[in-house]
């Protein structure tokens, strides 16, 4: 089995990230820094950063964020990190992807390489549905730019879906769906046509919802939603 492939299983991090800690010359086998393109099998031992990896039963959950809350497994600064809220006996999973600090909703949180390098690569183009609150009105037209792509600071956004769920005199509420993943993507989109976000939420990937989470609460993907998210 290829090298990076292996550690993505064993729950290390993805295979990009595997790459960079094998070029970093973090990674051995057998007792010889590993090298890229290397390759292992079952009698084979690997170590990272001196401590030996092996394979290892994937698992999957799915996680309502609340605000406040860091997507990655610890934080230098001593901020609470969506870690804190999952139990202490899963094992090495790591949050795949991101939803910034101000920001709630679905997060996936994994040890499988392979299903977070899926659902976050640029070429998967795996939907994700966010509910956007704005302050003020805006119209159907006025989505147009958003829909077609718009410049948030020397990148054009690809082309999207978004439509208006509820407007009032102080507020908008509108769904859009994306199929890439840029920091802070949707707050600089609204800002390039004069509007404010006020709340983020992711509440979609795919077809996969938060339907029967609250904020904070998590739980076991099943085979059968792990596999439909592979095959998105």
């Amino acid at each position: 089995m290829r090298l990076n492939k292996f550690l993505a299983s064993c729950g290390v991090a993805s295979r990009r990230e595997c790459d960079n800690l094998i070029s970093q010359g973090r990674v051995k086998i057998n007792g010889k820094t590993a090298a890229l393109g290397d390759n292992v099998n079952a009698d084979d031992q690997v170590l990272v950063d001196g401590k030996e990896v092996t394979e290892q039963k994937n698992e999957y959950y799915i996680l309502n964020k609340p605000k406040g809350y860091l997507c990655t497994v610890k934080d230098d600064k001593g901020r609470k990190t969506v870690m804190d809220l999952m139990p202490q006996n899963t094992g090495r999973i790591y949050p795949v992807g991101r939803l910034d600090y101000d920001s709630e909703g679905l997060i996936i949180l994994t040890s499988d390489g392979e299903l977070a390098r899926h659902l976050t690569h640029p070429s998967a183009e795996v939907p994700k549905t966010y509910l956007v609150k704005i302050e003020g009105t805006i119209t159907e037209a006025g989505l147009n730019p958003i829909r077609s792509g718009i410049d948030i600071g020397g990148y054009v956004t690809k082309k999207c879906k978004a439509h208006i769920v509820e407007t009032n005199k102080e507020y908008t509420k509108i769904h859009i769906t994306l199929t890439e993943g840029k920091n802070r993507e949707i707050r600089k989109m609204f800002a390039a046509i004069g509007k404010q976000v006020v709340l983020l939420k992711r509440i979609k990937i795919g077809d996969l919802t938060l339907r029967g989470l609250d904020r904070g609460s998590y739980r076991k993907l099943t085979a059968q939603e792990v596999a439909y998210l592979m095959a998105l």
